[in-house]
């Protein structure tokens, strides 16, 4: 199951995020969405969790908890969908 995990410190690490969904079972992937710009965290990632029960598990665990004096918003990922290509403003 793919997670969504928002609101998320700037400087939370995608090894940290691994190391807090771990504790609820095997984590198959982390990636902490970067602007392409600044190279900073967006405040959100997405954790990929291959055990169901494990990724609901961890939802209802985590989801509202504070991480670093922040609430965290951890969901079932929604598939992503086609979006228009965005025309560069610069020439």
């Amino acid at each position: 199951m793919n997670i969504y995990v928002g609101n998320l410190p700037y400087s939370v690490t995608e090894s940290t995020l691994r190391d807090i969904f771990a504790e609820f079972g095997e984590v198959a992937n982390v990636s902490i969405i970067m602007d392409r710009e600044s190279g900073r965290s967006k405040g959100f990632g997405f954790v990929e969790m291959p055990n169901n029960n494990e990724a609901e598990n961890s939802i209802k665990s985590l989801n509202g908890k504070e991480i670093q004096g922040r609430s965290i918003t951890v969901n079932q990922a929604k598939p992503r969908t086609e979006r228009p290509q965005r025309r560069s403003s610069r020439h």
